[in-house]
């Protein structure tokens, strides 16, 4: 579930990994969540066996963000804080990328 308040986007408290199987296991077409972004985003599954350490440490708290490796934000987007994170990046010269104009 997505609402919009101000000038960031929360994603409800429940897990949309919750959701998935809860519809797959109705043998439900899947919705697709298609994520426009300007910067690589990686995706974790926490359901994955391979991922069983941080499905333990984030089931409850999802989503949960990771900038460079560091913990950023959960349970909702904090789209101030994410750019101040990048601004701050930038600044240091973390990385040889640039945000495109």
């Amino acid at each position: 579930m997505l609402w919009f308040q101000g000038n960031s986007v929360h994603l409800a408290k429940y897990s949309l990994q919750l959701l998935m199987r809860n519809l797959s296991a109705s043998k439900t077409i899947l919705p697709v969540l298609t994520l426009f972004t300007k910067v690589i985003l990686q995706e974790v599954d926490i359901t994955l066996p391979e991922n069983s350490a941080w499905y333990e440490r984030y089931k409850f708290d999802i989503p949960v963000f990771h900038l460079n490796g560091q913990f950023l934000m959960m349970h909702r987007v904090d789209i101030s804080k994410l750019e101040k994170q990048l601004q701050k990046l930038e600044q240091q010269g973390a990385g040889c990328w640039r945000m495109p104009s």
